[in-house]
């Protein structure tokens, strides 16, 4: 190829699409992280949230209006930037051999459409500090009782094994917040009298993006690492649907999902689809939540 600024550009836009196709190719499985998280476009470096200490409800309006106020809690998500980049040296497109880098920037695509639902779990398993001050998964969340005095609910269920969760994915507020600064974008260095070109006689291609992840309200996720049996399920489902906000209002949490990794795939099916629980008895827990197999989970 010859090294003209027009046949430069032509690869940049040959490599461009095979990075779209790549980020396309995911189809749903590449948004698996708006399931449970709220994703909210970023302004700044950082973002301060105002969530709800309790989620509102509806009254009767006698006389004035009551104000909820938005309580942030200074609770706030930091953005970080993330890349990936290839080095293609100049001899190999002089050559005409840069038709072998097509697959590798198709890859490029897929990995940055999978990156959030990557970077949603590892939030979720670090188990974050929420807007409450307690650990995302705890058993010290404090909540006003009906006398106004502070007790502590729990939304973990304990146990050692791979940790699985019962959600409620129905509201506009999710568990988790994906914050999106700015996106996954694909870009070149081409231009020979660069001075990465200059220098190394390589041409530069790459994404980058700035992003986060962290938590949104505890009360929407419960998480357990015991054994997913039929006993359990029904534990951690009635933890979930039990909760209540300050002077015990109750916030008709429904469950609505639940998440678990790829080895306890099979487990999960047994209890929400087959028709018979063990015994030959009918399976009371069939269909009352939809599965989220998702294979960024902890199997271990």
């Amino acid at each position: 190829m010859d090294m003209t600024p027009a046949n430069l550009q032509a690869l940049f836009k040959a490599y461009n699409t095979n990075f779209q196709q790549g980020f396309n190719s995911l189809g749903e499985q590449g948004a698996l992280y708006e399931m449970f998280c709220t994703v909210v476009p970023s302004t700044t470096a950082v973002e301060v949230y105002p969530w709800l200490k309790s989620l509102p409800r509806m009254r009767e309006w006698l006389g004035d209006r009551v104000i909820n106020s938005l309580e942030g809690a200074d609770f706030s998500i930091k953005n970080r930037k993330f890349e990936l980049t290839e080095g293609i040296e100049r001899d190999a497109i002089e050559d005409d051999t840069y038709g072998l880098y097509g697959p590798v920037f198709d890859e490029f695509g897929r990995l940055s459409r999978e990156h959030p639902n990557e970077l949603a779990v590892e939030a979720l398993e670090k188990n974050p500090m929420c807007f409450d001050g307690q650990p995302f998964f705890d058993a010290d969340h404090p909540v006003l009782d009906k006398k106004g005095e502070v007790i502590s609910v729990t939304n973990d269920m304990g146990g050692t094994g791979p940790a699985w969760y019962v959600m409620d994915l129905s509201r506009a507020i999710k568990p988790m917040v994906f914050q999106r600064r700015r996106d996954y974008t694909f870009r070149a260095i081409t231009n020979l009298n660069d001075s990465e070109v200059f220098m190394k006689d390589k041409f530069l291609f790459g994404t980058d993006a700035r992003v986060n992840a962290g938590s949104g309200l505890w009360m929407l996720a419960v998480r357990s690492k015991q054994a997913l049996t039929p006993e359990n399920y029904k534990a951690a489902r009635e933890a979930l649907q039990a909760m209540k906000g300050d002077y015990e209002r109750p916030l008709a949490v429904r469950h609505t999902h639940t998440m678990v990794p790829s080895t306890l795939e099979g487990a999960a099916l047994k209890i929400l689809k087959n028709q018979l629980a063990s015994g030959g008895e009918s399976n009371e827990w069939m269909d009352t939540s939809k599965l989220i197999m998702n294979p960024w989970l902890a199997t271990a």
